[in-house]
């Protein structure tokens, strides 16, 4: 998810069980955030996740991203396929583990949070030259060079 300055709603105080709150400590303590960060990211994909049944999140803490889960696929990924292939039916057809469900869940999902996504497409589509200043010992296969 972008981590983009949002506006904060009012405060209000919440009390977790001894548990949860050491969990969130142990979190906090780990990402050096703090504890009301992690509470609000962990709130913030719980909402998503509900609003969208069949997203999930992967990755660390700086680049958590959504995944249709049952396709082994980011959110961003079945876009961007979407985009180049130009149907869902035929990115149904090529991709065995994908459905049409996946691909309405997928397109919702941008729908809601479509620069999340567009920057993602763009981290992917950097030129070869970016990426091999950022990481001189990369290499490429395939069709990128």
């Amino acid at each position: 998810m972008a981590a983009k300055q949002k506006p904060k709603g009012e405060p209000f105080s919440v009390r977790f069980s001894a548990s949860t709150d050491r969990a969130i400590e142990a979190e906090a303590k780990r990402l050096k955030r703090s504890k009301s960060s992690i509470v609000e990211a962990l709130a913030e994909e719980a909402m998503r996740i509900r609003r969208f049944p069949g997203i999930g999140f992967q990755g660390d803490d700086a680049g958590r991203r959504a995944v249709v889960l049952g396709t082994g696929l980011d959110v961003w990924e079945l876009i961007e396929t979407l985009q180049n292939y130009g149907s869902a039916d035929r990115v149904v057809k090529d991709f065995p583990l994908v459905d049409h469900r996946h691909m309405r869940l997928a397109e919702a999902y941008y729908k809601a949070y479509p620069e999340e996504i567009d920057e993602a497409i763009a981290e992917n589509n950097r030129p070869v030259e970016e990426w091999l200043e950022l990481y001189p010992f990369i290499q490429f296969h395939g069709t990128r060079r």
